[in-house]
């Protein structure tokens, strides 16, 4: 687990929910047995204040349970953290931005560049029919740069230099 316990929101929900469930199912039991007890003591009680107040005293009890039971697995989660060993820290080497700025800054070559650059096809002794195109080495260069590029934009047409309509 390379995340910190106490960093996790689960973590910290599961023991604010858990003492919030107790609290409200104290409070549940507390509020109906006291409003029982006196007014069966007193002999005012009512089916209302006695069966009613004993399901809601179910109910708080079922909640108050949670609620310690929540608890109880807080602790045990920390426990259990504090046991495990700690992870190594992993040691990352930095980043050499020298090597991206060694890049040619143009890319891009101009026709007349193209031009100058270009090697004269060589002529060979086959016939028309078996005609070999020979690439210049500016022509290489082009299609290098079209290889690397190929999918980069994650469409095919773009790769290629299709026009889709």
């Amino acid at each position: 687990m390379n995340k910190s316990l106490t960093r996790s929101t689960g973590f910290w929900l599961l023991p604010v929910l858990s003492l919030a469930s107790a609290g409200v199912g104290g409070w549940l039991i507390a509020g109906q047995i006291g409003t029982m007890t006196t007014t069966l003591v007193a002999g005012t009680a009512t089916g209302v204040e006695v069966y009613v107040g004993q399901s809601l005293v179910v109910v708080g009890a079922a909640l108050l349970g949670a609620g310690v039971l929540g608890v109880l697995l807080t602790l045990a989660l920390v426990a259990v953290q504090a046991m495990l060993p700690a992870p190594a820290p992993v040691v990352v080497e930095p980043i050499d931005w020298t090597a991206e700025s060694a890049a040619p800054a143009n890319l891009e070559t101009s026709p007349t560049d193209e031009a100058s650059n270009a090697q004269p096809a060589v002529e060979t002794d086959e016939p028309a029919g078996d005609t070999v195109a020979v690439q210049t080495s500016s022509d290489a260069s082009v299609d290098d740069e079209d290889e690397s590029q190929n999918g980069s934009s994650g469409s095919t047409a773009t790769a290629t230099k299709i026009s889709v309509k």
